[in-house]
């Protein structure tokens, strides 16, 4: 099966259509209902933060772990800044609102932008001095950044509402919104992997002291790749923030980074398709395996095994099952395309002859 620059061009064409076919079908309430929506909107979130933390970890050679701090930077600046100024003695009513920022009222998109600035601001503030670390010691020193973050927004009461949380921040109808930043994030995080920068991040990744022989700043490019991958992290947590119309602490635990963790791991480290499906496939699939936690009735008899909780027990052997069999991910460090697809029908037509010609 060969592929011309022709026909990869109606393919393109026509599997964006297809794509916006869909979102379009979704978003008028064509097809789907509100709950499937809201997962795939959802994936697309976590699709913008796995994949600017594969730009840190997968493509520059990191061991981050403080995706969560930065979402809660976006997420805490979208709702801070969004909310109805009348709403907010409803929910600051215990600790008043800061009187400054009590007053300001932000359009969606420049709250979603500063969160992304201020989360990347921080991230240069942090990579300053913890960037000089590496491997264990950097994921550690990463990850208490970002459990520091959390502990100050619980509390700095009169700026986040401590741990009560901010509600009634204005949520998105549409799936535009969440998908089409999505695009855009992807889409400049490609470029930026494909430029000078890009290259010099992989070199990093591959020898450090090899890369520093060659010119290359390491310092310079690696607070780069951190504060880029912070910003739309930041991004993330912003759309978080206005799927969940509220945000609190308890949302951005240390744990919550093990997710995006485990998505590019199973997507692939350095490659941004397979981080993108793998967005999509553990999203939806933790959601269909919440049939497990339901309890389970045949003919009168209950299962006890139907329970609470063996959802995760089901994932996480579907998960030890993959890596076994796809130790580096589902992509490793390619990149999907028509001509990986086609390579992999041509190897599974020529398996065919061979099996049949020693049986």
């Amino acid at each position: 099966m060969i592929i011309n620059k022709k026909n990869k061009l109606i393919l393109n064409i026509l599997l964006f259509l297809a794509f916006a076919t869909i979102i379009i079908l979704l978003d008028t309430n064509k097809i789907g209902d509100p709950y499937i929506k809201r997962v795939l909107n959802l994936s697309a979130i976590y699709a913008i933060v796995s994949v600017s933390m594969n730009l840190v970890n997968g493509f520059t050679g990191l061991f981050s772990l403080g995706q969560a701090g930065f979402m809660a930077i976006g997420a805490y600046t979208v709702a801070i800044f969004t909310v109805p100024l009348a709403d907010r003695a409803k929910i600051f009513y215990i600790t008043p609102q800061n009187p400054i920022l009590a007053q300001i009222e932000l359009p969606f998109v420049i709250a979603l932008i500063l969160g992304g600035l201020l989360a990347a601001l921080v991230a240069i503030l942090i990579g300053m001095p913890v960037l000089r670390l590496k491997s264990d010691y950097l994921a550690i020193a990463t990850l208490g950044f970002s459990e520091i973050i959390r502990i100050v927004f619980t509390n700095t009461k009169s700026i986040t509402n401590g741990a009560l949380g901010i509600k009634s921040i204005p949520q998105m109808p549409t799936m535009w919104v969440f998908f089409g930043v999505a695009l855009l994030a992807i889409f400049i995080i490609w470029l930026l992997i494909n430029s000078s920068y890009g290259r010099a991040f992989k070199a990093i990744r591959e020898d450090e002291v090899a890369a520093e022989a060659m010119g290359i700043n390491l310092f310079k490019h690696k607070v780069m790749s951190f504060s880029i991958g912070a910003f739309f992290a930041g991004i993330g947590g912003g759309l978080l923030a206005t799927l969940l119309a509220t945000v609190n602490p308890n949302q951005f635990y240390f744990t919550f980074t093990y997710n995006f963790l485990l998505i590019i791991v199973l997507g692939g480290m350095g490659s941004l398709s397979g981080t993108i499906i793998a967005s999509f496939v553990v999203t939806v699939g933790l959601e269909l395996l919440r049939f497990f936690d339901s309890p389970l009735t045949l003919f009168g008899v209950n299962i006890p095994l139907f329970r609470p909780g063996l959802r995760m027990v089901i994932f996480s052997l579907l998960l030890m099952v993959l890596v076994l069999f796809f130790r580096n991910g589902l992509l490793g460090q390619k990149e999907l395309s028509w001509k990986v697809i086609c390579d992999w029908f041509n190897r599974k037509k020529r398996k065919k002859p061979a099996e049949g010609g020693r049986a």
